[in-house]
């Protein structure tokens, strides 16, 4: 077994050379080795952006969040990963619990962002944010009540509402931010009461569930707000006919604000190319940067006082919750057991 690992790590070692040109594992190279389980096409303008400024070249390795995250374990000391990206925070605690990110101190990242949108001991931080939302059918009405999270539970609904399944990281993150504002308890119970609204089984993606809503499948969906930004956005007829068939509104406006999400990024512990890792991240802060989430994928700016897309402020303002989002990692544990516990399938 021992043997296997062994030669499991020096595969991961030859791939890596492969995957890097040779010179991206010296320190004093001028690059920066990015591993990114974001797969937006728009994100090449960020990767430019910063070696037009710096002069620092990118290397960039994309595949999914787990596969990155186990990957850079496995090559340990030999990792030429420098900053790991990806998406949900419940994934940046995965990467923290594999013991791959480095602490990082950086005044530039402190004053920039939010203390929620920061580790707090500086293992990640967040670059951008979407909302998760409900939605519901305009045709049908707006169904009461239905303003909190907390009434897709009302047994009013039975039979209305259509989400992802419980497998779904924006899912597991929502339970969990429940869990962490109001306990285990009452993230049970209303996780329960969601499953006996079911308007079918949970399926499909968050477009899926846009697309029902819209149908009058369902009455009552729960969303990511960037992708109702990209129906808003569209110039097909089609999905601009989708948009303009449903409601939105933003959770708990009233108490603790909206649920959050984030893209976030850490240094790696072992990085080649540490100085290089922390001016990426800091850059990836700036104005500049932060109007390139914006409106490349219709996300909100992490850093206060940048607009978000003109397709992302039709959706409208909104209060967000504050509590700091490492905490839908520390809770995914929970989440998951009451998922099972209740039949969410």
């Amino acid at each position: 077994m021992l043997r296997q690992r062994h030669v499991l790590i020096a595969l991961y070692a030859i791939l890596t050379f492969m995957a890097f040109p040779k010179g991206a594992h010296a320190s004093d190279a001028g690059e920066v080795n990015l591993y990114s389980s974001r797969h937006y096409d728009t994100d090449l303008a960020l990767y430019s952006g910063f070696t037009e400024k710096t002069g620092i070249k990118v290397n960039r390795l994309e595949a999914g969040a787990d596969a990155l995250i186990e990957r850079i374990r496995s090559e340990g000391e030999f990792s030429p990963a420098d900053v790991l990206i990806t998406v949900d925070a419940g994934r940046l605690w995965r990467a923290e619990q594999a013991g791959i990110l480095a602490e990082v101190t950086s005044p530039i990242l402190e004053e920039r962002l939010p203390a929620n949108m920061r580790h707090p001991e500086g293992l990640w931080f967040g670059i951008s944010k979407r909302a998760r939302v409900i939605i519901y059918n305009k045709a049908a009405g707006q169904p009461a009540p239905l303003q909190n999270y907390a009434d897709l539970a009302d047994p009013q609904h039975r039979g209305k509402v259509c989400i992802r399944s419980s497998s779904n990281i924006y899912n597991i993150s929502l339970l969990s931010s429940i869990i962490a504002n109001e306990g285990a308890e009452a993230a049970e119970r209303w996780a329960r009461g969601v499953v006996e609204n079911f308007a079918r089984k949970p399926q499909g993606n968050d477009t899926s569930q846009i697309n029902a809503v819209a149908s009058g499948e369902c009455k009552i969906g729960v969303v990511n707000s960037y992708y109702l930004a990209r129906f808003a956005g569209s110039d097909e007829p089609g999905k601009k006919k989708v948009f303009d068939s449903i409601g939105i509104i933003f959770p708990d406006q009233n108490g603790r604000g909206a649920h959050i999400n984030i893209s976030g990024a850490g240094v790696v512990k072992n990085a080649p190319n540490p100085d290089n890792a922390i001016r990426f991240i800091e850059y990836l802060t700036e104005k500049k940067a932060q109007n390139y989430f914006a409106n490349g994928n219709n996300e909100y700016p992490a850093v206060k006082g940048v607009m978000a897309s003109s397709a992302v402020e039709k959706l409208g303002d909104f209060e967000e919750d504050q509590i700091n989002v490492s905490k839908l990692g520390s809770e995914q544990a929970k989440a998951i057991q009451i998922f099972d516990r209740v039949g969410w399938q």
